[in-house]
């Protein structure tokens, strides 16, 4: 069985379990994060959430409203859903089988979901190269191991193409397998980056509007009227996809917040968000 070993332990968060679990603490009772420990109380029902994947100490409070709105939920299988910034491996990319490893333990990939998406979709190939570097999809697992005691799975599901007709494909490919076990999806994306605080701000607000509507094709032209730079615009557009065929019927803004906004250093900032779909 291939391991993936962690390629951001050290950068993105700590790589000690002790003080890693106390930085995910943190960021739970963060000014900018819901200020309280999982579990939730909430009985709502959550098909996924969108979610930033920089480092900790810039987006782990944000980060920690969406796990704090799923944390009650018991799913077998999250699917996590993010780009690929390497440009390495396949256009689409999950992995018939492994283990993500991190300072919490290990994390088992769920081959029976990985052989099901590529069947529903050849355009998702089965590559294990493709997650080697990326830090998308790993900075979100010490988060699920935190707030989930009981034992789940992952599929692991990386972009490098993130097209419109990519995400309606993607979305409709994750919808189908979710309906055989109980998942939650997550998409991982950070939003502006790299801009003024202010300027940020309003274009991650134009973006973040057909997002809450659920509205793929308004997300797409305002994402290339305004050219808003959000990394993960193809994750973002398939979970909104997946979690509409699944039932959701809104978005809900749980927080944003940029980089800015956490350290006080507001002339280059990158966006994060926590949005919901139930």
């Amino acid at each position: 069985m291939q391991i993936r070993t962690p390629a951001v332990a050290g950068m993105f968060y700590p790589k000690t379990q002790q003080e890693l679990k106390s930085t995910i603490k943190n960021c739970f009772l963060h000014d900018f994060g819901p200020g309280k420990l999982y579990p939730t109380s909430s009985s709502e029902k959550i098909f996924g959430v969108i979610c930033p994947h920089a480092g900790y100490m810039y987006s782990g409070p944000v980060a920690a409203n969406s796990y704090y709105a799923i944390s009650a939920l018991k799913p077998d299988l999250v699917i996590i859903v993010g780009p690929n910034h390497w440009g390495i491996g396949c256009n689409v990319a999950t992995m018939k089988e492994g283990i993500w490893q991190t300072p919490l333990g290990d994390i088992e990939v769920d081959a029976d979901a990985a052989l099901e998406i590529h069947k529903v979709s050849k355009m998702v190939e089965l590559d294990f190269f493709s997650h080697t570097k990326d830090h998308s999809l790993e900075v979100q697992l010490p988060m699920l191991q935190e707030i989930y005691s009981h034992k789940f799975k992952i599929l692991p599901v990386i972009l490098m193409d993130q097209s419109l007709n990519s995400a309606r494909k993607i979305g409709m490919a994750m919808a189908s397998i979710s309906k055989n076990k109980k998942t939650v999806i997550i998409g991982s994306s950070d939003f502006t980056h790299y801009e003024e605080n202010e300027f940020a701000h309003r274009q991650d607000k134009s973006l973040i509007e057909p997002i809450l509507q659920m509205d793929v094709d308004k997300f797409y032209r305002i994402l290339q009227e305004n050219q808003v730079s959000a990394c993960g615009y193809g994750a973002i557009a398939s979970t909104m996809i997946a979690c509409r065929e699944l039932g959701a019927r809104k978005g809900t803004l749980v927080k944003y917040a940029t980089s800015g906004d956490v350290t006080g250093e507001k002339s280059s900032v990158v966006g994060y968000a926590s949005i919901v779909f139930s």
